[in-house]
C-alpha cells in the first residue's frame, strides 16, 4: 500500500512533541508552525505555534497506522466524512509555502458556501485554485478542502482572476 498523508488528532498542546516522536519512530511527519509575535512586559518575541491546534500530519501506509496511533500524545486519526482525512501532497506543499511567505496566519474551520472559484496569479500560491469564501478589502480566504479548514492571508485583489473564465478559454 502506498504512503498517504493523514491528519492525526493529538492531545492539546502536544503537537510538537507528537511530531518529534513520530519522526523518532521513522515516520515522515509535519507539524505546520506559525510565526507569531508575542508581547511580554519587557520584550516582543517571535514564537512558533502550531497552525492547526491538536493536528499533526504523517505520511503513512495502512500497515503502520496502528504504530502512529500508539504514539504518546496521539489520540486518533482525523476522519472526514467517515474516512481518515487524506491530505494531498500538493496541499501539504501549499501549507509549507504559505507559512514560508506569511506570518500570523490564521486557521479557521471552513464554512461551506457556494462561491466563485478563483486562480491566484502572483505570489507563492501562484496558479493555485480555490473557492473564495469572503473578500473584504485585501483579505482572501483560500480553502484547503480535505482538511475542512481555510487559511487566511492578505492577497491583493489584483492578483486574482476567475478560474471559470480560464476554463472557458481552454
Amino acid at each position: 500500500m502506498s504512503l498517504r498523508w493523514l491528519a492525526v488528532y493529538t492531545r492539546p498542546r502536544w503537537e510538537k512533541k507528537v511530531n518529534q516522536l513520530l519522526q523518532e519512530k521513522g515516520f515522515e511527519s509535519y507539524c505546520p508552525l506559525n510565526k507569531v509575535r508575542r508581547k511580554w512586559s519587557d520584550r516582543i518575541k517571535i514564537v512558533e505555534e502550531p497552525l492547526f491546534k491538536s493536528y499533526v500530519f504523517v505520511k503513512v501506509n495502512d500497515e503502520n497506522r496502528t504504530a502512529v496511533r500508539m504514539t504518546a500524545g496521539a489520540i486518533n486519526f482525523v476522519y472526514w466524512q467517515g474516512k481518515p482525512a487524506v491530505i494531498k501532497e500538493r496541499e501539504i506543499n501549499a501549507i509549507k509555502k504559505f507559512l514560508d511567505e506569511y506570518e500570523n496566519v490564521e486557521a479557521r474551520p471552513m464554512e461551506v458556501r457556494v462561491n466563485e472559484r478563483v486562480r491566484i496569479t502572483a505570489g507563492t500560491l501562484m496558479d493555485q485554485e480555490g473557492k473564495v469564501l469572503d473578500v473584504r478589502h485585501k483579505m482572501v480566504k483560500v480553502a484547503i478542502d480535505s482538511l475542512g479548514y481555510i487559511l487566511v492571508a492578505y492577497i491583493d485583489r489584483t492578483k486574482l482572476t476567475s478560474a471559470q473564465a480560464r476554463q472557458n478559454q481552454t
